[in-house]
């Protein structure tokens, strides 16, 4: 079982949203995700699993992984809407990962200075619903 993903920059906000279950099998594809972030934006990177139907542990230390990842590149890692079957547990050398209910509550948080969407880019797999 795999992930679909899809990457959008807002206003100088990354949203990385990514769909399915985090697993073993995944880490590769979202390592690539990030990937994709790294090279393609400079702001903070809100991650949205609001359509993440679970994580194992692997997934998590992927988790992780993309937050020391960000950091080293300056930027920041935060997530909305972790799965109900677990919690994020970083280990002590992780940056701190805010965490958001959800989507909408994380882009609040980080309130918009522009007028709207007129500089947006959107990237994902080719399986994320259009």
């Amino acid at each position: 079982m795999t992930i679909e993903w899809r990457y959008r920059i807002e206003q100088n906000l990354g949203i990385l949203s990514v769909a399915g279950h985090l697993g073993p099998d995944a880490t590769h594809r979202f390592n690539g995700a990030v990937g994709w972030v790294l090279a393609r934006g400079t702001g903070p990177v809100v991650v949205d699993l609001t359509e993440l139907r679970g994580w194992s542990s692997e997934g998590q230390l992927a988790i992780t992984d993309a937050a020391r990842q960000l950091a080293d590149s300056g930027r920041t890692l935060e997530l909305a809407a972790i799965p109900a079957d677990g919690s994020l547990v970083p280990n002590g050398d992780c940056p701190a990962i805010p965490v958001h209910s959800d989507l909408p509550t994380a882009l609040a948080a980080h309130a918009p200075s522009g007028t709207g969407d007129e500089d947006a880019q959107e990237w994902r797999t080719e399986g994320w619903p259009a």
